[in-house]
């Protein structure tokens, strides 16, 4: 069965149609940039015009970078604060001419893809993916099942948020090399999560872990394992698919 799923990021939108029983895209994603500021309505037509690209017309999942709760936007770091309280299922899904939607926290979505089909598959005891982008996502799993809306990139590191001390924007935007970021930003960031959970695998996701191996072998010190997604940056579509398969039934 085919579904489809949207990832809605700080700087990017992207979507594409997902094979549940790949855990894989069917057609190379669609992008567009993330309007700013990024409005509930501005981000919904992006949304809409992703998943018109497809002329789809089935279930869609859509991830959103923040606390979900049902379908109602609780928290928004990375985009307009103008949507605290928005119902995101009932805005979208207005959009795209009364389609099913399903909304989840973005890390949310690629931990349960990575889970299932990805470097979590069969893995028991804590696992925590951390997705590294614009902010910082996260999904903490015990035996498999996912706690949601962790949110862990606001643990507070050195008197600020995590997020704004680890994350890539943060390496981009301070110009850090790949092993100033590593060992002093990431590697701490790592330590601090671990004390407080004690986790027996980290995985890194995001765009960022298309070249894990420019920084994953430089940070030493943290007792549990360390690898890169295997899904990568499509994590979180195929895990927004998964999620509108659930609602469905499929």
């Amino acid at each position: 069965m085919n579904v489809f799923g949207v990832d809605i990021g700080g700087s990017g939108i992207k979507g594409a149609p997902v094979d549940l029983e790949r855990g894989a895209l069917t057609e190379e994603r669609h992008k567009v940039l993330t309007p700013q500021p990024a409005t509930p309505d501005g981000v919904a037509g992006c949304v809409a015009e992703v998943v018109e690209h497809f002329g789809w017309t089935g279930p869609v999942g859509v991830t959103f970078p923040g606390v979900v709760t049902g379908s109602t936007i609780r928290t928004a770091a990375n985009v307009d604060r103008s949507w605290i309280g928005v119902d995101a299922g009932t805005l979208i899904g207005a959009r795209l001419g009364g389609l099913p939607v399903t909304v989840l926290n973005d890390a949310d979505a690629a931990g349960i893809a990575e889970m299932t089909f990805g470097a979590g598959r069969g893995r028991k005891g804590t696992v925590i993916l951390l997705t590294l982008g614009t902010g910082i996502g996260s999904a903490v799993f015990v035996d498999g099942r996912l706690v949601p809306n962790t949110e862990l990139g606001h643990l507070e590191l050195k008197g600020h948020d995590a997020e704004t001390r680890a994350s890539t924007k943060a390496k981009e935007d301070e110009d850090l090399s790949w092993e100033h970021w590593a060992t002093r930003r990431v590697r701490k960031y790592l330590a601090h999560v671990e004390m407080l959970f004690s986790p027996e695998l980290f995985i890194i996701g995001g765009g960022v872990s298309r070249k894990a191996d420019r920084f994953l072998p430089l940070i030493e010190g943290i007792r549990a394992e360390i690898v890169p997604a295997e899904l990568q940056n499509n994590a979180g579509i195929v895990g927004a698919g998964m999620a509108a398969a659930g609602r469905a039934g499929a």
